[in-house]
């Protein structure tokens, strides 16, 4: 089973871990790699440990991660190798300790003493999530009896079919690299693999996050560009006008462009898994930056407007060619119907339905239905722009 890697938290992430190694500095990777039940974190989530006792990443918190934290020094003081580690959690809620939620987390404690031995990986992988190409890091996670020097091995394989590192078997570099294509050419994520032979190892593919290129750099982009930060998305701002398109008024953008819409979103790779909003600052300019939307392969193409105004674009496309099942997957109005109308209210409205797509939500209140159940236990302690 693939398990999705959030891009932010892993950004945030993977600079600590190369900073720290580029010291350098011993550190401690500590990753759930399968989980079972109802657990505070899923397999990928990761939390450093340093020398220091500093720490950067959460595996949940409470008494799990503490001990963790505790076996992670431990082993820089004793020299321990790589080794993997269980927790049941499912001792009843009375229990001082605090482990209610009936799961079961396994996780791999990988010490880090030499920071040339990951340093590079570190690297590859924080560009990817900046934007780079994608990268998958397999790592043996258990042996056969008499090859357990084997475990910890790392092989980084690349999009374009390149490696580094090895992880101790060519039959098993291989069986790296077929899974890594796989996770590689969709959304990335983490996968816990089983080979012949008594050799286990995870896998963690990272893609670079969805970008959202945004039509139009009024008030409607000023307001998302924080929300869109949050939710790990790249986010690059179109304007024709020198005076909204540029770095004082959009510091956080990963890029802002000062063209016009059809020739700025030219110049962008937009893929299928990426993002598009219209919110331009009239008509004519909405049926132009449209069009160009739409003629890419996005997943997500929203337009701000009212109906009437919507109505008049979709049957101005329509008669330009473009097909009519495109035209009509077009979000328009765009956003939740959250009742917003500030500014900001509607970047959230809007930012609500971007989520909900990627995710695969509903959009409906996760409130209880009219037959009530227990809570759940929660184990950690007609718009225009200008």
């Amino acid at each position: 089973m693939t398990e999705p890697i959030d891009s932010q938290p892993a950004a945030d992430l993977f600079l600590e871990i190369v900073r720290s190694l580029g010291k350098p500095e011993p550190i401690v990777l500590t990753t759930v790699i399968q989980t079972e039940g109802s657990t505070p974190q899923k397999p990928g989530a990761k939390l450093l440990v340093r020398s220091d006792g500093s720490m950067v990443g959460t595996l949940g918190g409470g008494c799990v991660e503490n001990d963790l934290k505790a076996f992670a020094l431990d082993a820089l003081r004793e020299g321990r190798p790589a080794h993997s580690r269980q927790y049941v959690l499912n001792e009843a809620p009375s229990s001082s300790r605090g482990m209610v939620c009936g799961g079961r987390m396994n996780f791999f404690i990988d010490p880090i003493r030499k920071p040339g031995d990951y340093l590079p990986y570190g690297r590859e992988i924080l560009d990817t999530l900046g934007g780079a190409a994608p990268v998958a890091l397999s790592y043996v996670i258990k042996a056969p009896e008499g090859q357990e020097r084997l475990v910890g091995r790392k092989l980084l394989v690349r999009g374009d079919g390149s490696r580094s590192g090895g992880l101790g078997s060519p039959e098993l570099d291989e069986e790296t690299l077929a899974a890594g294509r796989e996770l590689m050419t969709g959304n990335g994520g983490c996968r816990y693999v089983c080979c012949q032979g008594g050799f286990e190892f995870f896998l963690e593919a990272y893609v670079a996050p969805p970008l959202l290129a945004m039509l139009g750099g009024g008030h409607i982009a000023k307001a998302l560009e924080p929300l869109v930060k949050m939710a790990g998305l790249r986010f690059c701002v179109i304007d024709d006008r020198p005076a909204f398109a540029n770095r004082e008024r959009f510091a956080a953008a990963d890029d802002v462009l000062s063209a016009d819409f059809a020739g700025g979103l030219g110049r962008l790779k937009v893929g299928e898994n990426d993002f598009i909003v219209v919110a331009t600052r009239g008509h004519v300019l909405d049926d132009v930056a449209l069009e160009a939307a739409v003629r890419t392969p996005a997943r997500y193409v929203g337009l701000l407007g009212s109906r009437r105004k919507v109505g008049l674009i979709f049957s101005g496309l329509m008669r330009k060619g473009i097909p009519r099942e495109r035209v009509m997957g077009i979000h328009a109005p765009i956003g939740l119907d959250i009742g917003g109308r500030t500014p900001e209210e509607i970047a959230l409205s809007i930012m609500a339905e971007i989520v909900m797509i990627r995710r695969g939500g509903t959009g409906q209140p996760m409130m209880l239905g009219p037959s009530p159940k227990p809570p759940a236990v929660n184990c950690d302690s007609g718009r225009g722009d200008s």
